[in-house]
């Protein structure tokens, strides 16, 4: 990509595509073009045409899509697997048609089966069952990981490039305790608790799962690093990962830390734990010479930063 180059960033105000609208700034790169939902429903079909044709994009970073977390997830799997299908479907035809240079596509490790050896090799996708609660969301993104190496291949191209990050966390994630994933959850029953001065929080699950996270930025990062090196791509998905994984147990005493909260954990068993452990092998990916930078001390430190500013402006505003 150059300075000048035309670059659509879709799904701009949420955690990976804010990122990435920050880092596409600081580079220097003057024309990146956004959209609102209420001015671009990228579910319709004849306007996500209009769009491209008109704006003409030659890069495409698609982050836009519905995300959530576990509960979310197993209260809405139609809605998960309808809108996401829906938006993939007609981005990848606008920037087929129109002609996109490249196009960057995000999948999720919950495409990789419930029980996959670990670290989970790319290899891993479609030899085995899913896990149940995300079942929705998963089989979605997993139309979009076949998608780019199917456009690939039938058009005799590199435009569709597939990337999996495990875990994001990082500004502008989901707060939301109904919808959010685990890292943005815990923050804000974290946070509520201890400004409420609540002795004690009760988490679902056992606690014993393990989960890969990584900061926002650095998927950012690897984004542009993609895109900057993509003659070395093959047509098949990456892992984008750290390497390192943790028990949610050990998260939560670091969230708890983090945010100074020192209340009793306690944890519903009843609830399910989802899979026992998501460890992705990113070694492919590593291997071009990209690796992340944020640790998960640094990464939740920033989190929560921005959080406190977020909770001071809308305390103001309500004020």
């Amino acid at each position: 990509m150059f300075k000048n180059s035309k670059i659509y960033v879709a799904g701009h105000t949420g955690l990976l595509g804010s990122a990435l609208s920050r880092k596409l700034k600081e580079r220097g790169y003057s024309r990146v073009i956004t959209k609102a939902h209420t001015e671009l429903n990228l579910t319709d079909k004849m306007a996500v045409f209009e769009f491209f044709s008109t704006e003409k994009p030659e890069y495409v970073f698609l982050c836009a899509g519905k995300v959530g977390g576990i509960v979310s997830n197993k209260t809405y799997p139609a809605d998960y697997l309808h809108i996401n299908i829906a938006i993939q479907d007609n981005i990848f035809e606008a920037a087929q048609k129109c002609e996109v240079k490249h196009l960057l596509f995000y999948g999720s490790s919950c495409v990789y089966p419930k029980f996959s050896p670990q670290p989970i090799k790319e290899e891993c996708l479609l030899n085995a069952p899913l896990e149940e609660t995300s079942e929705g969301y998963a089989t979605a993104k997993i139309a979009g990981i076949i998608a780019c190496k199917a456009y690939n291949q039938q058009y005799q191209t590199n435009r569709f490039i597939a990337l999996i990050p495990n875990s994001m966390y990082g500004p502008y994630d989901n707060f939301d305790p109904d919808s959010s994933h685990v890292l943005s959850a815990l923050i804000y029953r974290f946070h509520e608790a201890k400004i409420s001065g609540t002795k004690s929080i009760t988490l679902w699950g056992s606690g014993k799962p393990r989960r890969e996270f990584i900061f926002s930025e650095d998927v950012a990062e690897a984004s542009l690093f993609a895109m900057k090196h993509v003659e070395r791509l093959e047509n098949r998905h990456y892992n984008v990962g750290t390497g390192i994984d943790y028990s949610i147990k050990e998260l939560t005493a670091s969230v708890a830390e983090t945010i100074g909260y020192e209340g009793k954990v306690l944890w519903d068993t009843s609830k399910p734990d989802g899979a026992a452990q998501k460890l992705l092998d990113s070694s492919k990916f590593l291997s071009f010479g990209w690796e992340p930078t944020v640790n998960i001390e640094e990464g939740l430190k920033r989190t929560y930063e921005w959080y406190l500013r977020q909770s001071l402006v809308r305390q103001t505003s309500d004020n």
